[in-house]
């Protein structure tokens, strides 16, 4: 993915002012930065939230324009979107979802449907590779549950569909250490040659499991610095004022 100059507005205020982001295949880039920074409007804008007005810049993927595509064509093209806080669907169970939402992106590339059989020997195959139960998976999707099991039930979200670029939203926000380890476990497990990965993050915990490729700092809509894993450090210990 290669990002330039992009301006994007909420409501007619500007949040990005210039961003430049490259994202190769086969690596994890890390963003941090204060509230407010834009961080949170980068990852909706890319996944094509619609409420997002980009006034100015181009994001290029695989060769298209990004920005032309809607969200469904974003989303069938391997573009993985994980929440800060995930949304709650009553009635609606998880297997269900996940097979719809699989099926979905595969007539949308013009593969054919996977059936009820195949399907379910991929859910148990992921689920027992996150620890997830297949009693959690009949539950409805998010009702009821803790914001751990929120953050485990999203990273198997990301297993059956299997992005070729996921974006991370702060998914680390209000875990415990239990939980932080379940979602690294499902990052550390999608990383490979051909697929790239963007983490949103405020802190520097969430890399102590997961070791990004690069680090940026994001403020006042626009990459200000970039490193290697130790930036995420210094910035721990000095904070955004004196890094940035």
């Amino acid at each position: 993915m290669n990002i330039e100059n992009l301006h994007v507005a909420i409501q007619g205020e500007e949040i990005l002012k210039g961003l430049n982001l490259k994202i190769k295949a086969g690596e994890v880039h890390a963003i941090m930065g204060p509230n407010g920074a834009g961080k949170s409007t980068l990852a909706s804008t890319l996944a094509g939230r619609e409420s997002f007005e980009v006034l100015e810049g181009t994001v290029r993927y695989q060769d298209e324009d990004l920005l032309a595509l809607d969200a469904h064509e974003r989303a069938a093209k391997g573009i993985f979107l994980g929440f800060q806080y995930p949304t709650e669907i009553p009635g609606v169970s998880n297997l269900n979802f996940l097979r719809t939402a699989l099926n979905a992106q595969r007539r949308q590339r013009g593969e054919a449907e996977m059936d009820g059989g195949t399907f379910m020997k991929l859910a148990r195959e992921k689920a027992q590779n996150l620890g997830i139960s297949i009693e959690m998976l009949k539950r409805f999707v998010n009702v009821g549950f803790s914001g751990g099991e929120k953050k485990r039930n999203e990273m198997m979200q990301m297993a059956v569909l299997n992005p070729t670029l996921a974006i991370l939203d702060e998914t680390d926000s209000g875990l415990d250490i239990d939980a932080l380890k379940v979602v690294s476990d499902g990052i550390n497990a999608l990383r490979s040659a051909d697929k790239a990965i963007l983490l949103i993050t405020h802190y520097q915990r969430l890399l102590d499991y997961v070791t990004p490729d690069h680090v940026h700092v994001l403020a006042d809509g626009k990459i200000v610095r970039s490193g290697g894993p130790e930036l995420a450090h210094e910035l721990e210990e000095k904070g955004y004022q004196a890094v940035a």
